[in-house]
């Protein structure tokens, strides 16, 4: 995954002021195309104590902190867990994908009790954050013809279109590439191409598809997304909300009574 092991990453987190209930690895590395000189980013939930939330002096409702550890640059960034169920009640993909990312570092009963209801936030209106992000994504590309935002922008499309068919949240652009007929074949050669360098850019890459064919390719996928949307069986409005909000009370009192929440690497 990185040059970080896991037990360096917990390292890492065991630092933070709060506990966490989970922290999961993101971006790049969950997408599956880390490059050799790629950043770390951790994501997760931590749980502020009841005298942090229920008096006039608030606690963070998130936190962002930065290491470099053996050269690697390490992000992480929390929410508070009443944050985080807000923002994942919201058709919010970051959440999501950080919730069930595979790529667990720090974890336990909460965090197990949160994937388990997280079948019950997805929408169709989920497609709206996808296509958002794949916008902004292929703006990002024009200005810097770099192959990392080009990437995101078919991952973010094929997750989309994915999920609105499967009700599965698939983020790893080359499993994605193998499950969808309409993921262009040349994915696999920009993946390799970013493996060499963070900034790499399209331009002058062998094999590299022509200007014209990605414009069409990002066009029929936008489309694909949109029609996948309109097809999804996907309810309209998250069915999981009273359970988050009884798990919310549940794990706050925790902490009023002075008892943390169980949690495991």
């Amino acid at each position: 995954m990185t040059r970080l092991d896991p037990a360096d990453l917990r390292s890492v987190v065991a630092e933070q002021p709060y506990p966490l209930l989970f922290a999961t690895v993101s971006g790049a590395h969950l997408y599956g195309f880390p490059s050799r000189d790629s950043d770390v980013d951790l994501r997760g939930a931590h749980l502020l104590p009841a005298v942090e939330v229920v008096g006039l002096r608030q606690g963070p409702a998130t936190l962002d902190r930065t290491w470099h550890r053996d050269g690697v640059e390490i992000d992480l960034v929390t929410h508070d867990v009443a944050k985080f169920l807000q923002l994942l009640l919201r058709r919010n993909g970051y959440v999501l994908e950080q919730l069930l990312s595979p790529l667990v570092v720090v974890t336990g009963d909460v965090h197990a009790e949160l994937v388990a209801l997280a079948p019950g936030t997805l929408t169709r209106h989920h497609a709206h954050h996808y296509r958002g992000f794949a916008r902004t994504q292929q703006r990002l590309y024009a200005g810097s013809g770099e192959l990392k935002p080009l990437l995101y922008t078919f991952r973010t499309l094929l997750t989309g279109i994915h999920l609105m068919r499967s009700g599965e949240l698939l983020a790893h652009l080359p499993t994605l590439a193998d499950h969808l007929a309409e993921a262009p074949a040349y994915l696999d050669t920009l993946v390799a191409a970013k493996a060499a360098g963070e900034h790499r850019r399209l331009a002058g890459l062998p094999d590299a598809p022509a200007a014209h064919r990605l414009d069409d390719d990002l066009t029929a996928l936008h489309e694909t997304l949109d029609q996948a949307q309109r097809d999804s069986r996907l309810p309209e409005q998250p069915g999981a909300e009273a359970a988050l909000h009884d798990l919310l009370v549940r794990v706050r009192l925790t902490t009023a009574a002075g008892t943390p929440p169980p949690a495991c690497p």
